[in-house]
């Protein structure tokens, strides 16, 4: 009895931390909504986009995906092995080594916001380059708050309290809205309303920071500082850090260079891209990252020799990876069927208007293609780290951000000159290119570690079901959104309340009366609920 129990997948943790995102990404809706009624796509938008993009690509490298890799892995280890002492002794350690080095980040990148701001947007000259400066220079000091956040989470994510990491960005988003709904109000311009976000945005990072430091240290009993550093525990945590800095910060170097190239572009197709990102990464935070999230600690924490860990790692994959696919691949066809809809619905009003939302549409069809790849080969490196070999996913990252930038950038720059298809489509490729190397990084991330734990249980019958129910769905919600908008002359925003609606209805009636378990699950939970 025992046995089966010990490899049943826990839910409880990945609804946790998908509850927390969720709530914490309807507060990022809030928080475009409002950037775009004040400043649309204009260039101060883009240089908005842009500055932040800088801090907060070395915040990601050094904070959630590397540090959870590298971090939590041997933090619940030694829980699970009861040595809580130890545990504490490496949480303290690497949290002062990421505060120190977090620190002189920052203050480099204050001192260095001028070269920073012409390697990572080359593309942009005069007044919207001397903003870009300005706006890097205030918003690098809360990037070390925000790496500190990112300890917090390994720590609460080893104790297996996901919510309050997950929910703690409301705080951050909620100062950016104060932010920028202020000096809306005071009529400002595009530039200066830039600024008071990015004051925001720091002040917002200290919240984020402030709210879990009290559970931390009750569950530490001390966060007095350390170096520490000869521990094996930390030991262990720098060795792996290397590796997954390169690995897992593949999809933040893949932002970088999507970033410089669109900055060819001009900052209003760098606003647009940041529109379409914060739509695509929805399904990723709320279904991928929540799964990976919840399953790195149990996959770390799993004993027994090599046959046992194995079967156990396949029993948590099948479950988790049948969850993705289900969720994740409607997700991907509404970007490309209802995407017009989901736009014009979150941002569509003010400076926002309909060529606006065209323009992110374009864009966002192209996330489409690598995000069932994207999210599923997010937990196979799970599975890798949990077992401590870095490396698989350090060389797929590599050949996908290889891929990445030979093919963004031809179809940046030469392509796109020679056949003179406008910057919404130069857009298009930039994200399709991305995805086109997700998946043949899901492919090699596959094919590896079957030859450590054996067969991958990829569930790509469940995956080309649902596609076919999402697209009749998508046919559906889309015909009715262009029914209403075309020939009826209701408002977009009006018809996307149909249009919606109508399309996860039909994708999950369809999907329980196909009697997919994930859908009759979901069903008989809602139901339950209603009575």
């Amino acid at each position: 009895m025992g046995a089966a129990e010990d490899v049943k997948p826990r839910r409880g943790g990945a609804v946790a931390v998908a509850t927390g995102i969720f709530l914490s990404r309807i507060a990022g809706l809030a928080r475009e909504r409002a950037i775009a009624y004040y400043m649309g796509n204009s260039p101060a938008a883009g240089a908005f986009r842009a500055a932040l993009r800088i801090p907060n690509f070395l915040q990601n490298l050094l904070g959630e995906g590397v540090l959870s890799a590298s971090f939590i892995p041997v933090y619940a280890k030694l829980l699970a092995q009861g040595r809580d002492d130890d545990a504490h002794k490496v949480a303290r350690a690497v949290g002062t080594l990421l505060a120190l080095v977090a620190c002189a980040l920052s203050l480099l990148g204050v001192l260095a916001s001028r070269w920073l701001v012409d390697v990572v947007a080359p593309g942009f000259h005069g007044e919207a380059r001397e903003l870009t400066i300005d706006l890097v220079r205030i918003a690098f000091p809360g990037m070390a708050l925000l790496v500190m956040s990112a300890w917090c989470l390994g720590v609460l994510n080893s104790h297996r309290k996901f919510f309050l990491s997950y929910v703690s960005p409301v705080v951050w988003n909620a100062a950016i809205i104060a932010a920028v709904i202020a000096a809306g109000r005071r009529a400002m311009g595009g530039d200066d309303i830039a600024i008071w976000l990015a004051y925001g945005a720091v002040i917002g990072s200290g919240l984020q920071f402030l709210v879990q430091v009290p559970t931390v240290a009750s569950l530490l009993r001390s966060l007095r500082p350390s170096l520490e550093v000869k521990h094996e525990g930390v030991q262990a945590t720098l060795r792996a850090f290397g590796p997954v800095l390169v690995g897992r910060g593949s999809v933040q170097l893949s932002s970088y260079i999507d970033q410089l190239l669109a900055s060819y572009l001009g900052p209003p197709t760098v606003a647009a891209i940041g529109y379409a990102s914060i739509i695509a990464l929805l399904p990723v935070s709320l279904f991928g990252m929540a799964v990976s999230a919840a399953e790195l600690p149990e996959m770390s924490g799993t004993l027994g020799d090599a046959q046992e860990v194995a079967a156990k790692l396949r029993d948590r994959l099948r479950g988790s990876l049948r969850q993705i696919v289900f969720l994740v691949v409607p997700s991907a066809v509404a970007f490309v069927a209802i995407g017009a809809p989901i736009i014009a619905l979150l941002f569509q009003t003010g400076r926002f208007g309909a060529e606006d939302t065209r323009v992110v549409w374009i864009i966002l069809a192209g996330s489409a293609i690598g995000l069932s790849a994207q999210t599923q080969g997010r937990l196979l490196g799970s599975a890798f780290y949990a077992m401590g070999d870095p490396k698989p996913p350090l060389r797929a990252a590599m050949i996908r951000v290889a891929i990445t930038a030979g093919v963004g950038w031809a179809l940046v720059l030469p392509i796109r000159d020679a056949l003179g298809y406008d910057e919404a489509w130069g857009a298009f490729g930039l994200t399709a290119s991305a995805g086109v190397a997700a998946w043949i990084e899901f492919l090699l991330l596959k094919t590896w570690l079957a030859r450590k734990i054996g067969a991958v249980p990829i569930p790509a019958k469940l995956g080309f079901a649902c596609l076919a129910i999402a697209s009749i769905a998508g046919a559906l919600g889309g015909g009715a959104y262009w029914l209403l908008t075309a020939h009826m002359h209701v408002r977009a925003v009006i018809a996307a309340l149909a249009a919606v609606p109508i399309y996860g209805a039909v994708y999950l009636g369809v999907a329980a009366a196909a009697k997919i378990p994930e859908a009759s699950g979901f069903v008989r939970r809602f139901t339950r609920r209603r009575r």
